[in-house]
């Protein structure tokens, strides 16, 4: 009967085995607690440059909206390089590249922010509406989703451009200056177009964590205290999203600003003689082909500083998004 009796670990083993789980729960935490401080530390020098740069061309609005398209038309003042007079140097006409580039990053921001809140107000809509009711309304719904996206971006952006502008044109010039009206119109039909193409992902994002929230507990115990849908969508759904929404509202403003930058490139974007970041490459990428020619001077300004913005704008976007999504998913910080 000995040989059958159960063997019990001794004290001893028990306590190195309490030490050694005590030492892994420690180095967990500490772990946990070192990749938190790091993506704190991303996410304030994100903060910051991305602070650095949109500060100044917000700030200086007044007087950007001025002075960018006063044209020298002289040889003295056409294409100097960048000095104390000039910090950024003048471009063909004579005007001072430091205006334009501070108002064309104004443009290119607003531009990004202002299509990625409507993108937001889209997508989530669409998706908790969708992954709410489920059934042949989530079907109906998603599969308009699925055509969406199978049209070309460009099309879909040039198509509402066109059928915006005629309408909004008219409206601006009865509330703005003749010289800014159509400026004002051009970037609102941008922006809208941007923001109306771009809440696709959202909206599949949002519909997937909503069906996950609507099997919930405490969603079944709302309906059964009589809330009604619109209830639970406001109360205990909306409420659950806010970190998801966060993360891609973050990560929706550098699309939309890559997006916005390279319609300009391309002249379909904002048009001269108004600057973004897009079509101030779009006129520096000229002289990339002075490059190859021997002898040629290269005027780098034009090329390297609404580039060079452009990139920490959206490298310091991208960043804070990493850093947020990190931040709200338990599971990356674990």
């Amino acid at each position: 009967m000995a040989a059958y009796l159960p063997r019990f670990p001794s004290r001893r083993r028990y306590t190195q085995h309490l030490s050694l789980s005590d030492a892994q729960t420690t180095h967990a935490r500490q772990r946990r607690r070192s990749k938190l401080t790091g993506q704190q530390a991303r996410l304030y020098a994100a903060s910051a440059a991305l602070l650095l740069i949109a500060a100044p061309c917000l700030l200086s609005l007044p007087w950007s909206l001025q002075r960018y398209d006063h044209q020298r038309l002289d040889d003295a003042t056409a294409l100097i390089a960048p000095s104390l007079a000039e910090p950024m140097g003048t471009d063909l006409l004579g005007r001072s590249l430091l205006w334009r580039v501070l108002l064309g990053g104004a443009i290119s921001l607003g531009i990004g922010m202002a299509s990625a809140s409507i993108a937001v107000i889209i997508g989530v809509g669409w998706g908790a509406v969708a992954g709410y009711a489920g059934g042949r309304i989530d079907a109906v719904m998603m599969r308009w989703v699925d055509v969406l996206y199978g049209l070309p971006y460009i099309l879909l952006v040039v198509l509402i451009d066109l059928a915006l502008q005629p309408l909004l044109e008219p409206a601006f010039a009865s509330v703005f200056p003749a010289d800014l009206a159509p400026g004002i119109a051009q970037v609102t039909t941008l922006l809208i177009a941007i923001g109306g193409v771009s809440w696709l992902t959202m909206a599949r994002v949002i519909r997937g964590q909503v069906l996950s929230i609507r099997e919930q507990p405490y969603i079944e115990a709302a309906r059964a205290s009589g809330v009604g849908p619109r209830g639970i969508l406001t109360r205990h759904v909306l409420p659950n999203l806010i970190g998801p929404i966060v993360v891609y509202t973050t990560l929706t403003v550098p699309v939309a600003i890559l997006q916005e930058s390279f319609l300009s490139f391309l002249g379909i974007g904002v048009q001269a003689p108004l600057p973004s970041w897009g079509n101030l490459a779009a006129e520096g990428v000229v002289e990339l082909h002075a490059l190859s020619q021997t002898g040629s001077e290269v005027r780098w300004w034009l090329i390297v500083w609404p580039c060079t913005l452009l990139g920490l704008t959206l490298l310091s976007l991208n960043l804070i998004g990493d850093a947020l999504r990190d931040w709200y998913d338990p599971r990356a910080v674990g």
